[in-house]
């Protein structure tokens, strides 16, 4: 197969949903500036000099000039093509390469240079490598912890559908301070935005983290804007708060191009201050729902809120 991906517009054919279909132009409270800043531009050297991947540009995040003017980055491991073929997701679809053995080493490097108190890590799907890539991400945990042990370190995993337990059982013995897997939207749009997952598969994965390590903090989010209705949003919560999740994201789905998933409607801020208020009377410790709110976004700070809770809510039941 061809491995020119310079156009992301081409790399999904399987995903068209309405090719014809118009980008639906976004409301001002989506928009922001293009990035600018010497942060930004100091952030993208660290990563380019070692050749370092992120989410952060492959999906096209709107938050990028805001995260790397900071030092902020999501890096993405084990390549930069996924096995799987989700609608939403603009990062290429197709036959991985090799893992690079070296990438945990570098990733380790960049969170050093970048001075990271808090980092995230992600990844492509691998469901051509029998653990998933779970062993890789140990790996990649494990170096940062080496490199710079003041760091805390949040993942952000495949579902491992295809793989045995053990998949997961090597993450979380790792010991990433949260370990994030995202639902990304209510299970009766699974089917034409996330076909290759299986959303019980997925909320089971997040509960046997809780069964694995009873203290690890878990974190889940979806998108809202696909079709789905509150009803369907607020199920999505309660299965969650079944799960023991701890932190739920809630942002607006923009879609990448016309060939992917269309944009059913923009939801105003005043509908994510609703859902934050509903979360967070469901038991969340922590909720972060805003149009531009992503899996990353803010990942730190809102780590420190989130440990913040944990020990008021200990406070109080011992109280």
């Amino acid at each position: 197969m061809s491995r020119d991906l310079s156009d992301k517009s081409q790399r999904h054919p399987e995903k068209a949903h309405k090719p014809d279909t118009p980008i639906l132009r976004k409301p001002e409270w989506i928009r922001v500036k293009a990035p600018t800043s010497k942060g930004y531009r100091a952030t993208r050297k660290v990563l380019k000099d070692n050749d370092l991947t992120t989410v952060c540009a492959e999906a096209g995040c709107p938050n990028v000039g805001e995260c790397w003017a900071q030092g902020h980055a999501t890096m993405m491991i084990m390549g930069e093509i996924c096995t799987r073929g989700c609608s939403f997701c603009n990062i290429a679809t197709g036959r991985p390469d090799a893992l690079d053995v070296f990438e945990p080493g570098r990733v380790a490097d960049a969170v050093e240079k970048l001075g990271l108190k808090h980092v995230v890590i992600t990844s492509v799907d691998r469901d051509d490598l029998k653990d998933g890539g779970a062993e890789h991400i140990a790996q990649t945990i494990r170096a940062i912890r080496h490199r710079s042990p003041g760091s805390t370190i949040e993942v952000l995993t495949p579902d491992f559908l295809k793989c045995g337990p053990e998949a997961l059982e090597i993450v979380v013995k790792a010991k990433p301070d949260v370990f994030n897997h995202n639902l990304e939207t209510v299970p009766g749009l699974y089917p034409s935005v996330r076909p290759g997952a299986r959303y019980f598969h997925s909320l089971r994965l997040l509960q046997r983290v809780k069964e694995l390590d009873p203290m690890m903090f878990t974190k889940s989010g979806i998108m809202v804007g696909l079709g789905e209705d509150k009803q369907g949003v607020q199920q999505v919560m309660d299965d969650m708060r079944a799960a023991d999740v701890d932190f739920l994201t809630i942002g607006q789905y923009l879609q990448p191009t016309p060939k992917h998933h269309e944009v059913k409607r923009f939801v105003t801020p005043e509908e994510f201050k609703a859902y934050e208020t509903m979360a967070y009377g469901k038991g969340f410790l922590m909720v972060s729902a805003t149009p531009l709110t992503r899996s990353s976004y803010h990942a730190g700070d809102d780590f420190a809120r989130l440990r913040g809770a944990r020990l008021a809510k200990a406070r109080g039941a011992q109280g």
